[in-house]
């Protein structure tokens, strides 16, 4: 049984309805609940600030849970009638929430289908389920090359990497040791616990001519040439080119924001925190492409969703801030406060963010980008962290670990789907 499940289960669910006091009468407050992260707490404050000026009859209450805690205070707070009316929630997660009965499907009258299709995005289609969507985002993310300007200059490279081979050749002249041996400075920065798991599968096994999953995500298969030629050419990065090393200075974000590192594969989320490194001259540029040419990205997002906690005024009140959540002005101010892309073309889409030399690369890579279906986000990531562990520290052959990766995610998918 779902782990959602079992903690709600024998829950009742209860509809709570909310008035303000003397001086707001039959105004309606709702709760809405996000993890925390800076930007995003300042963008959500922005957008409360401006829908309230535009709706004085809702209030929204906001509350910012530690990411690791976040699942499991939805979870608690919903089914007992307490906690948000509209709440965020990475889609990966939605099959969770779905079977949990944490949230209800968005009003077809005001969410129809067919302007959902045609306004968004196509990835945003992992959220239908039947005849409705039950979860929109604000904004999506898709990934892209950050690297250190200070650092290419003082190795003479001009420019970021086009493809695989410079981008390995660009990495070796920006590679660091001191007289031991010891890595001081990574050329690319490598760990399936950011999200170099979407790079491998999303990006490299495409790249190398593959495809990472059939039947609609319900099958692996990247143990062909295709996969084992995408971990040989991701494990050589340390293992053959010695330009990198896996855990370096813990966490490969940290080391890029040190300086420590030349380059960097992340989000469009990782923006917002660059912005405010004090010293650190840094661009973006397109992921490199494949060996004949190939582009592929990895896209993700974040949704917004109505909770079953929402009933009544609460609901209407809900649906209102979920139309203001996914209006063009408010993937405008997400994209400019956290530097998410736009989850509508006509938002995204603009002479002005094309061409914006930071948001630009993000949104080209979105024209040619996937969206894995996760059954368990968090346990086929680590089947990708035990893969390359296995090659790192048992010495295991490359096909052997793959293929073991590849049995531990089905079995994961096969648990859900069966």
């Amino acid at each position: 049984m779902n782990k959602m499940r079992k903690w709600i289960l024998g829950a009742t669910l209860v509809g709570s309805l909310g008035f303000g006091g003397a001086g707001s009468a039959l105004a309606v407050e709702i709760e809405y609940w996000q993890y925390f992260y800076d930007a995003r707490v300042k963008a959500m404050e922005k957008l409360i600030e401006n829908f309230e000026a535009a709706n004085p009859d809702i209030t929204v209450k906001t509350t910012h849970f530690p990411y690791a805690d976040y699942r499991t205070k939805v979870a608690a707070a919903i089914p007992a009638g307490q906690g948000p009316d509209v709440v965020q929630l990475f889609y990966g997660w939605l099959n969770d929430y779905v079977e949990a009965r944490l949230i209800q499907p968005l009003p077809a009258d005001v969410f129809p289908l067919e302007q959902i299709e045609t306004e968004f995005f196509p990835m945003v289609a992992a959220m239908r389920q039947g005849d409705a969507y039950m979860a929109l985002p604000t904004a999506v993310r898709s990934l892209a090359l950050f690297y250190n300007e200070r650092l290419f200059k003082e190795a003479g490279i001009e420019n970021p990497p086009a493809n695989l081979d410079e981008l390995v050749e660009i990495a070796k002249k920006l590679t660091k040791r001191d007289a031991a041996g010891n890595l001081t400075q990574v050329g690319i920065t490598t760990g399936m616990t950011a999200q170099d798991h979407h790079w491998f599968r999303e990006v490299l096994v495409r790249q190398f001519g593959g495809d990472p999953y059939s039947d609609d995500y319900t099958k692996v298969n990247y143990t062909n040439d295709a996969g084992l030629a995408a971990l040989k050419f991701y494990t050589g990065l340390e293992k053959e080119h010695g330009v990198t090393a896996v855990g370096f200075m813990d966490e490969p974000q940290a080391a890029f924001k040190a300086g420590r590192a030349g380059m960097h594969i992340d989000g469009s989320f990782r923006i917002g925190s660059l912005d405010k490194t004090r010293g650190l001259k840094w661009g973006v540029a397109e992921l490199p492409e494949g060996p004949t040419g190939t582009k592929s990205n990895y896209s993700s997002y974040w949704v917004n969703g109505i909770t079953t906690k929402a009933q009544g005024e609460k609901y209407d009140a809900a649906v209102k801030f979920m139309q203001y959540l996914t209006s063009d002005e408010a993937m405008q101010i997400w994209l400019e406060t956290v530097g998410e892309l736009p989850a509508k073309p006509s938002a995204a889409l603009t002479d002005k963010n094309v061409k914006d030399p930071v948001y630009g690369p993000f949104i080209s890579g979105l024209g040619y980008a996937h969206t894995t279906k996760f059954a368990n986000e968090s346990a086929q990531r680590q089947a990708m962290m035990d893969m390359v562990q296995r090659t790192a520290l048992e010495g295991q052959a490359l096909r052997d670990s793959l293929e073991q990766a590849a049995a531990e995610e089905q079995k994961v998918l096969d648990d859900y789907y069966d």
